[in-house]
């Protein structure tokens, strides 16, 4: 039996049946029923803008998958890298298929000389290490000359691997500025976030060589940021892409609503709202002022648009966490978090509301713990999300989409005549 809707139009009293295909129904077809007529929706709430084979999310139930496999199964077994591979690729490497990815991924990790000398340190010595970054990846488009053939196989494939190995190296040149800390070049015997966390710490030492367990914790971080459908910075890439821009700009754009606060600055504002909070013994007055309504008081780090359960990523970051602290030492907001969340998941309040944590409420503790400043918050989600990023620009080049235009809904003044400058009212 094929599923359909059947909708009337109560001008004329025609009916017109619409099929329902993938939990979806074309908006072609209203548009032949219901013509100069546009749905108006505003934030894309109810609205598919893209068929995609990349990511599946059922927030009701609390399920995410990477090309079909589990989060939870990646996040136990894989790496970042294979998880890249993963997302762009459609299917997990063989062997010798990621010995040929991570080698060619390792060896893109230098970036041009004029990229550091005449650019980065061409920046304020107090510029945001997330602005820093936004204007180095567009950047970058005007070093590589081949990034604009977007139709050619190999240049597109050269792109990816550039960007995907950069991402890191940009990222922590942007930190090191920020902190008046020489540049470190990066370590291609290291793997690739141990490559980064020593671009980010190494100072004297012949060999930076980071604890295998912070090393991990971080790559499980890279893997449940590295895609998570049609958010606001995957959409500004698929936007931008669609204007067959080249990715190295459209990746900016990414990077520019990933530099929002409500899209990559969540985890930050959890550590400020802890920090805020100061003890346990403040928690049941901090969430009974959340109850109240009164103020602008958020629970932060509860909640999503996208899942009305337990964020999956949330349960895996929690469990790594532990491991994070056994290493670092437990930072000192976690317990304020534990008896938070305690408080939460046992209030009608917000359990019939569907706020649970989420991915933002624990990453940020491990973060900091590793001794990643604020600051670089966004900036580490920027450097996981660019597989996923990288991944939907080459679906919608593949699935030759239309350039992104959509319509609106016009609520101004009606035709009026002008009045010359001198005649004008005040």
């Amino acid at each position: 039996m094929t599923e359909s809707i059947t909708i009337t139009d109560n001008r004329n009293g025609e009916s017109y049946e619409i099929p329902i295909v993938n939990g979806g129904v074309s908006a072609t077809e209203w548009s032949k029923i219901l013509p100069g007529i546009w749905f108006l929706d505003p934030g894309f709430l109810s609205t598919a803008a893209a068929e995609s084979q990349i990511t599946y999310l059922d927030g009701t139930a609390g399920i995410l998958r990477y090309r079909g496999y589990p989060i939870e199964q990646l996040a136990e077994g894989s790496t970042y890298l294979e998880v890249a591979y993963l997302l762009l690729n459609g299917e997990l490497p063989t062997e010798s298929q990621f010995e040929q990815w991570r080698h060619d991924v390792t060896y893109h990790t230098f970036i041009h000389e004029n990229v550091r000398k005449r650019f980065l340190e061409g920046f304020h010595y107090d510029a945001h290490p997330m602005g820093m970054l936004v204007s180095a990846v567009a950047a970058l488009s005007t070093f590589y000359l081949d990034a604009k053939d977007i139709f050619d196989p190999a240049a597109r494939q050269k792109q990816i691997m550039r960007l995907i190995a950069k991402m890191p190296t940009l990222a922590a040149a942007a930190h090191r500025f920020s902190v008046g800390m020489p540049f470190v070049y990066p370590d291609n015997s290291l793997d690739f976030p141990s490559n980064f966390l020593s671009m980010m710490w190494k100072v004297a030492e012949p060999h930076y060589q980071p604890d295998p367990a912070l090393s991990r914790a971080l790559d499980i971080l890279f893997i449940l940021h590295a895609d998570h459908e049609q958010n606001c910075s995957t959409t500004a890439m698929r936007v931008v892409g669609s204007s067959h821009a080249d990715p190295y700009s459209a990746c900016a754009a990414a990077c520019a609503a990933l530099y929002g606060p409500r899209h990559g600055g969540a985890n930050e504002a959890v550590i400020r709202m802890l920090t805020e909070i100061g003890s346990i013994e403040n928690v049941p007055a901090f969430i009974s002022e959340v109850k109240s309504g009164h103020g602008h008081v958020r629970l932060q780090g509860f909640g999503h648009r996208v899942y009305k359960n337990y964020d999956p990523r949330a349960k895996i970051i929690k469990r790594t966490a532990d491991e994070v602290f056994a290493v670092t030492g437990k930072n000192p907001l976690l317990d304020i978090a534990l008896k938070l969340e305690e408080i939460a998941l046992s209030d009608e309040y917000f359990t019939s509301r569907r706020l649970y944590p989420n991915v933002d409420f624990y990453s940020g503790l491990i973060y900091q713990a590793m001794g990643f400043p604020l600051e670089m918050f966004p900036v580490l989600f920027a450097i996981a999300r660019t597989a996923g990023w990288l991944a939907h620009w080459q679906e919608m080049l593949d699935q030759d989409s239309k350039i992104a235009r959509p319509r609106q809904v016009y609520v101004g003044s009606g035709p009026r005549d002008y009045v010359p400058i001198g005649l004008r009212s005040a």
